[in-house]
Parts: structure tokens; sequence; C-alpha cells
């Protein structure tokens, strides 16, 4: 997983992304949890949020999911974009 940082270039390609800007706990989990359901094993979804809480439940959900964490990234703007494998 890599660090917080402001660099989205960085990120992995993705196979679908989520949009849950101004949504706050649990939507943008439920989203992720609904999006990850469409995709193949292998796959990787990108979530993007402004949720402050969503760096503590974007780590517990895919630990508890067994999805991979693969990278996760706050903008100076405070928005948050997560990289979770299926």
């Amino acid at each position: 997983m890599s660090d917080l940082d402001s660099d989205t270039t960085s990120l992995p390609a993705f196979d679908l992304e989520v949009d849950a800007s101004g949504l706050k706990c649990p939507l943008p989990i439920l989203r992720a949890k609904k999006a990850l359901a469409q995709l193949q094993s292998g796959q990787v979804l990108k979530v993007v949020t402004t949720d402050v809480n969503a760096v503590r439940d974007f780590q517990a959900f895919c630990r508890q999911t067994g999805n991979a964490l693969v990278a996760q990234l706050e903008q100076p703007d405070s928005v948050l974009h997560f990289m979770a494998r299926r």
C-alpha cells in the first residue's frame, strides 16, 4: 500500500471508479462493496471520497472482506483516493 501523498499519477490502473465525494460513512463503503461485487477477481476498484474517516474505514473494510487495499492517496483539497483489488 502506498503512503498518502498528492500525486494521482502514482495510482495503479483501475477497472471501475466510484465517486463517493460528499457522502459520509457508511455510504462510501457501501458503494465500494456494491462496485466490488461487479468486478472479477484481480480487477481494481478506485473510490474517490471526501469523508475524513475514510482512511480508517477502507483499511478495516479491506481487512474484513479480504480485498487488497493496493493504494491510498490524499490530495491537498481533502479528496481521498482508494484502490482496492478484488
